[in-house]
Formats: structure tokens, sequence, C-alpha cells
């Protein structure tokens, strides 16, 4: 039987190692991510204390459902069954992520790339919702700024694309997210609602979202969201304190191998836990005098 000391010093163990998987796997998902890069460019337009607030806010409320997602799982299904996928989502991870830093050229190309999408996903979102874009001719319907037109830089498109009918009215669903955003906007300010909105549209469904759910079916799921959540502040404000400058000197391939390492790592060690708790759950079914008279 254990003594009351192995098991506390047991839990004081598994504390600090929920804490310091949790942080580490989002530094090393999030630096250089386009939600780390979204920060930078906003930060570089607009007051840096309102896109902290927007971008960490959103960042708070995807870990904490992330971790209650997790947290649910056990209850649900065996414990050992949940150290099992975690370990297999942590590996499949960490091989896509070697795959990827493989593929990569050294230097700050992938990151420049990334810091392109980022604008571009900015930029439609001002010009969709302040009034500066119009619908373009073509049959996506995809917004054209102002400026754009005026500097001609898609004046081909008349000329290439035959007129199309008019766009259709927007959706019941599109009017409500549109009425909640502006809604918000009066209390929290635009600037706020954007950083809020384009980081959680931006980290829904990414690898770290998915990580943190497993870490939270392994761990205590306070610990696993306080990791998750002082890490995410570490990356926002380095973000948006000095997110351009970091990106032009950070190799986007060296983050994504020592992520990978990481990532293997973790699986290896889920499931290393996975199979050896199931010993531990068949010694501790109950065994009754007479089993243990007839053997």
């Amino acid at each position: 039987m254990p003594s009351v000391v192995g098991v506390q010093s047991e839990a004081i163990e598994d504390n600090a190692q929920a804490l310091l998987q949790s942080f580490a796997m989002i530094i090393f998902s999030e630096i250089g991510d386009k939600t780390f890069l979204i920060a930078a460019i906003l930060a570089m337009r607009h007051p840096r204390l309102l896109v902290f607030a927007g971008a960490f806010g959103s960042l708070v409320v995807m870990s904490i459902l992330s971790a209650a997602m997790g947290h649910i799982l056990p209850t649900l299904i065996p414990r050992s069954w949940t150290q099992f996928a975690a370990a297999v989502l942590f590996l499949v991870f960490g091989v896509k992520m070697l795959m990827e830093a493989r593929e990569m050229k050294g230097g700050n190309e992938k990151i420049q790339e990334e810091m392109r999408e980022a604008e571009e996903e900015i930029e439609g979102d001002d010009a969709v919702h302040d009034g500066t874009g119009v619908p373009s001719a073509t049959v996506d319907g995809h917004m054209i700024p102002l400026e754009e037109m005026e500097e001609g830089g898609r004046d081909t498109l008349k000329d290439d694309v035959p007129p199309q009918s008019p766009a259709p009215r927007p959706s019941t669903k599109t009017s409500w997210s549109e009425g909640a955003r502006n809604f918000c906007s009066l209390f929290f300010g635009p600037v706020f609602v954007q950083a809020f909105i384009l980081t959680f549209l931006g980290e829904w469904g990414d690898r770290s979202q998915i990580a943190t759910i497993a870490l939270g079916a392994a761990h205590n799921v306070y610990l696993v969201t306080l990791g998750t959540v002082v890490g995410h502040a570490c990356c926002t404000a380095l973000a948006v304190i000095g997110g351009r400058y970091v990106s032009t000197k950070i190799s986007v391939k060296h983050v994504t191998f020592g992520g990978s390492m990481l990532f293997l790592l973790f699986g290896v060690f889920y499931l290393y836990e996975a199979f050896s708790m199931s010993p531990d759950v068949e010694m501790s079914l109950p065994i009754s005098p007479e089993t243990l008279s007839r053997t």
C-alpha cells in the first residue's frame, strides 16, 4: 500500500508535469503562428493594449473551452483510452510537424508567407466591416478595397470577367452575426472585437486547441488551463510588443522541428502511461476471500 508521502509527491509531480507540458506546448505551437502574426499586425495599426486584450481574451476563452472538453472525456470513456487517444494525437501531430519542418527552407520565408496571409485576412475583414471595400465581379464575391480600385489594381477584371448577377442578400445567419459584432463593438470597441474574432477563428480547430483537449483529458483541468493561459499570455505579449521584429529573426523551420520533437516526446510518454494503467486497473478489482482460498 503506497504511503501518504509517496502519493503526495506523485500528485505534485503530475501537477508540475501538467503545467510544464501545457506551457511548452503553447510556446512551440503559437510562436510564428497565424494568430501570433495577426496580433502583431493589429498592434502596428491600433493601440497595443486593446489588441492584447482582445487577442488574449479570445485565447483565454478558447483555453477554458478546450480544457473543459478534455475534462469531460474521462467521464465518458475509460481513462486509459483517453491516455491512448492523447498519445495518438501527439504522435500524429509530431510526425506531421516533423515532415513540415523537413520540407521547409531555411530562413524566414515561411513566416513571411504567413505574414502576407494574415495581412490579407485583416484587410479583408476591414473591407467588409468598415465599408472600405466593395464586392468584386467574380463569382466568389471577394471584397476589393476601395484604395486598390482607385489605384487601378484590379481593372483588368472588368474586361476578363463577364458581368454577374447582383450578389444575393446576406442570410439571416450573417445578419445575426453582424448585429452581434456591432453590439459588442459598442461596449468593447471595434479594435477589441476584431482582435477577439480574428484570433478565435484562427485558433479554432488548430493543433494547439486539440492538444489542449488531450492534455485536459490526461491531467488536472485547472492546471492545464493555467499553463495554456500563461503560455498564450507570453506569446500574445511578445506579438504585440515586437511581433514583426521577432518574425524576421526566428526560423520557423527550427521552431517547427523543436515542436515536433516535443509532441513526439509527449506521445511516447502518454503511450507508456496508457499501457501501464491496465495492470493497475486489474489489480484494483475487488477479490473475495473465497476466490483467494480456491487458488
